[in-house]
């Protein structure tokens, strides 16, 4: 059963299981203490920190690992902002970093603390002037991720850490899903990662900070030595991940290259094998292995649920599968389709043939979602019934909002209007998306008795 989900969690690298097992052996011990058990553990901690820290491009005495990715995150950001709390208490991010990152925002500003949120253009990459017009006097650090965790784009890093360096702010890059791709561009201050991102073993993150970077830790100090991770070490898992990290770094060059070829050839099929489809994402400055897309007309859990009886593990940012019924913060920082989205990120191994079987049933698994809900095959002219249509999809989820629209915009002359109420908030983004799609007029959201009415003018 091909899996082609790499980006929620790589599948376990030869290599990390390898290390693992060896380490279960010979690095149980404490590797604080003097004793041999003790010193070989020590040896073992010591290792793995250097390997780690020579993929990361810093020293091994500036690099803790953590609990998770997460922790790494949120851990550095606390301390950065403690740190620097003289400067003030400003932070400044992209508008579609990981929840990790927004949920730091969200505490900071509960804190008395203010955020910045740079927009992202319909790619999903920030404008590196406009991320350094949200730099204040009082911005205690910036946080930009190295590419995006749904779509794949990757930013401008190093564009960015210059005007942050120019600023005097130092810059947190969140480098989970590239680290196993290649080198981070130079200039970030701080930067954090997952290991089960590159094939390495749950439950381990690593956070580098720059020599020079003001940081205080937050929360009760631990024994392990100043700036440490707190308790025990998990050693057999860290020596797993920094052995997978080293092996998919070596293996990086031509698997990105192979990864890559299979991935444009999805983005040219799809749309060619589906109709009304939104590849999103930049074509090109993108991560080699994912690709996402939207078809209108389609419910995303149960296309996910209809992919996964045929064979695919793919994720979705589609509201359709969240149980906040709203949709990824991602799409819709970039404007984006977001109904019936799907997150294909291919493992290292993936075949061709794996590619192309997917090709081969995606085309029927999609029309069979769109023919369950009622979705129209095609626009057709219909007779008018007047220069205006209201069209009450409150209480009904995504796609039917848009689907309903589609029904009767025949039915309005050019220039009239249709227009469609509605209470989910997936409807703010994909009913102009469906304009954009279809070459009409979005004129805009208006206030409603209950949920919001969304105008659309007929053009062609």
């Amino acid at each position: 059963m091909p899996y082609f989900d790499a980006a929620s969690s790589a599948p376990l690298h030869p290599v990390a299981r390898q290390a693992l097992l060896a380490s279960l052996d010979e690095g149980w011990a404490d590797p604080a203490r003097l004793y041999r058990e003790g010193r070989r553990a020590g040896m073992l901690l010591a290792a793995a920190r250097e390997a780690a820290a020579e993929a990361v491009g810093c020293r091994p005495d500036e690099l803790v690992f953590t609990s998770s990715g997460t922790e790494a995150v949120h851990s550095g950001i606390s301390g950065a902002l403690s740190g620097r709390r003289r400067v003030g208490r400003h932070l400044a991010l992209s508008a579609v970093e990981h929840s990790s990152v927004l949920h730091a925002a969200a505490a900071l500003e509960a804190e008395g603390g203010t955020s910045t949120e740079v927009p992202v253009d319909r790619h999903g990459a920030v404008d590196p002037s406009a991320f350094g017009r949200a730099l204040r006097p009082d911005t205690a650090l910036a946080c930009l991720q190295s590419a995006n965790h749904e779509t794949g784009t990757e930013q401008p890093v190093a564009e960015v850490a210059a005007l942050c360096a120019a600023a005097g702010v130092p810059l947190l890059v969140d480098a989970a899903q590239s680290l196993g791709r290649g080198p981070v561009p130079d200039g970030w201050s701080l930067l954090a990662a997952s290991a089960h991102k590159w094939g390495g073993p749950a439950g381990v993150g690593l956070l580098a900070v720059r020599k020079g970077v003001r940081f205080a830790p937050r929360g009760p100090a631990g024994d392990r030595g100043p700036g440490r991770a707190a308790g025990f070490p998990n050693l057999p898992a860290i020596v797993a991940a920094a052995a997978s990290l080293r092996a998919v770094r070596e293996e990086a060059g031509a698997e990105n290259a192979r990864l890559r070829a299979l991935v444009d050839r999805i983005r040219a099929e799809v749309p060619r094998l589906v109709p009304d489809v939104e590849v999103v994402g930049d074509p090109v400055r993108r991560l080699p292995h994912l690709v996402t897309f939207s078809c209108l007309y389609v419910d995303g859990e149960t296309l996910l649920h209809e992919l996964d009886r045929a064979g695919f593990s793919v994720s979705s940012g589609s509201s359709c599968t969240s149980s906040t019924l709203t949709p990824s913060h991602v799409l819709k920082a970039m404007g984006v389709l977001s109904e019936g989205n799907i997150r294909v990120s291919l493992p290292d191994g993936t075949t061709r043939e794996d590619v192309g079987r997917f090709l081969e049933v995606l085309p029927g698994v999609v029309a069979g979602v769109r023919e369950k809900l009622g979705a129209p095959a095609a626009a057709s002219p219909s007779p008018a019934r007047g220069a205006s249509l209201v069209v009450d999809a409150l209480g009904r989820r995504c796609p039917v909002p848009v689907i309903e629209l589609a029904k009767v915009i025949g039915e309005v002359p050019v220039g009239g209007t249709v227009t469609v109420l509605a209470d989910d908030e997936a409807a703010r983004l994909d009913i102009p998306a469906w304009c954009e799609m279809r070459e009409q007029e979005y004129v805009g959201e208006e206030p409603a008795d209950r949920g919001s009415a969304h105008v659309v003018r007929r053009l062609v």
